[in-house]
């Protein structure tokens, strides 16, 4: 069962508890936990979970993701490692897309066939549009079709438009998503992909909340994070980043987020330009999020935040390359970091390829920011990386790549700190770990086995139900009932 249910009261039986080495029954009403103890009494048509001794822990929150680009992953052909890996495997991926319009592609590295450009892309897709996002996520690369289509040659000398050395289009565009989506939107009607099959997914894992993270999010995008929601569509609570135009939600389940900052190594603004979008930011109480994935990038930001002065909720997004000497100053200026620990397992391959053996343990810290002082709170970066957190959480613990390399085995953490990474509150990235005790918030995330046993695992198989706000989002077959208590709930 899947979807939003409109129920009263919710009695969930014979739970684990992190901080209680009994079994508890935790019951929740009017969005929040209003009970917890032993054997309590069953009211009259209550919903009845049986937690059966598993573990009952807060619902997990991924601080950074992309929802619509996640949902958009369900149309499009991954171009990149593990599933491409080489030019013959991009080929058979491009001619098994369906359909006779637009190819979407995603996930390209440089390892699969150098470098990619619109001449590239007309060699080996001549006879449909086609766009090809890096891996990174800050970069699409289109055909002769595509551009044309994007109406690309009339748009030289917009940043973002790369140009090859005879003053053309290179078919390469940089941080443009919003861009491209309008241009093709004025061709035809506006559409965005259906939330319904991610937001399930998600409850699937034990997700009650996310943080859209994505740049370009504006109006529009707020106004169908909240028609999903009020649709019942959208499952999940939604803290949405973006700029300075992004507007605050009538709808109790959107949350206006932190103003998002891109930084890009190549193109970095000036200091006085950087320092103006911050104290803007600050101005209006509102924290920033700056996306870093590179050494320079970190230096900026953590440079010009320190003159600014730093708002509490102030983040460093990625962190991708911490070094040493650079660990200080994120301390001092008092910025929290979000990560993403997949990363190690799933890109790890390539990092001991690409990255110099001495700069491999800077990558994706967790343990040292964490012993130092500093908040750090977790996430996938979905789609472009895996959405499933608990994938995380064990890359996290291991530190280990596909191959079963070590990649900074002295960042590891335990399992607890792991799940830390995931049950902080979205406005407070890093901060307290939300706890399952009366008066909190209902979002909760059941498993099918205790923590003891779960910690080792670190499966999101183990999830049998997830909760937001009291009301059930996702549960397997056979663990509910209703108004009765039976044996197995008793047990």
């Amino acid at each position: 069962m899947h979807g939003v249910e409109v129920v009263q009261r919710l009695l969930i039986t014979k739970v684990a508890l992190m901080d209680r080495t009994e079994l508890v029954d935790v019951r929740c009403e009017g969005g929040r936990i209003c009970e917890v103890g032993r054997d309590l009494l069953v009211a009259p048509n209550e919903r009845l979970i049986a937690g059966n001794g598993g573990a009952l822990l807060p619902g997990l929150h991924d601080h950074h993701i992309h929802l619509f680009a996640l949902a958009a992953l369900c149309n499009s052909v991954q171009c990149g490692p593990p599933e491409v890996s080489s030019r013959s495997a991009l080929l058979s991926a491009l001619r098994c897309a369906s359909g006779s319009g637009w190819i979407r592609g995603v996930n390209y590295h440089e390892s699969v066939m150098g470098d990619l450009d619109l001449h590239t892309l007309d060699r080996i897709c001549p006879d449909r549009p086609i766009k090809i996002q890096h891996r990174s996520g800050k970069m699409w690369m289109v055909n002769s079709l595509a551009a044309e289509q994007l109406s690309l040659h009339q748009q030289i000398g917009m940043r973002g438009i790369e140009l090859d050395h005879k003053g053309r289009p290179s078919g390469r565009l940089y941080r443009l998503d919003g861009w491209i989506r309008r241009q093709l939107n004025a061709v035809g009607p506006a559409t965005v992909p259906s939330l319904i099959e991610v937001s399930q997914r998600l409850a699937g894992f034990g997700v009650t909340g996310v943080t859209d993270t994505s740049p370009d999010n504006s109006h529009f995008a707020m106004s169908q994070f909240s028609a999903a929601a009020e649709r019942g569509e959208l499952l999940q609570r939604v803290r949405v980043m973006g700029g300075d135009d992004l507007p605050r939600s009538n709808c109790e389940q959107v949350q206006r987020g932190e103003r998002k900052v891109m930084l890009d190594e190549n193109a970095l603004p000036d200091w006085d330009s950087l320092r103006a979008i911050f104290s803007h930011a600050h101005s209006q109480a509102r924290a920033v999020a700056v996306h870093c994935v590179t050494s320079a990038e970190l230096v900026l930001a953590l440079a010009v935040l320190r003159d600014v002065g730093v708002h509490s909720g102030d983040r460093i997004e990625h962190a991708s390359m911490v070094p040493e000497q650079l660990i200080p100053l994120v301390k001092q200026v008092g910025v929290r970091v979000v990560t993403q620990p997949g990363f190690i397992y799933e890109r790890g391959d390539q990092y001991l390829e690409d990255i110099p053996h001495l700069e491999q343990n800077n990558l994706y810290r967790c343990k040292t920011l964490l012993v130092r002082g500093i908040r750090v709170a977790g996430s996938t970066d979905a789609p472009y990386g895996d959405p499933d957190p608990w994938d995380a959480m064990r890359a996290a613990v291991n530190r280990r790549s596909r191959s079963g390399s070590a990649i900074g085995p002295a960042e590891a953490l335990s399992p607890e700190q792991a799940l830390a990474l995931f049950t902080s509150a979205a406005d407070d990235a890093g901060g307290a770990v939300r706890r399952v005790e009366e008066g909190c918030v209902a979002d909760l995330c059941l498993l099918n086995q205790p923590w003891k046993d779960a910690r080792l695992r670190l499966r999101s198989d183990d999830v049998i139900a997830s909760f937001r706000n009291g009301k059930c989002i996702f549960h397997r077959d056979g663990t509910e009932k209703q108004g009765t208590r039976d044996a197995s709930a008793a047990a």
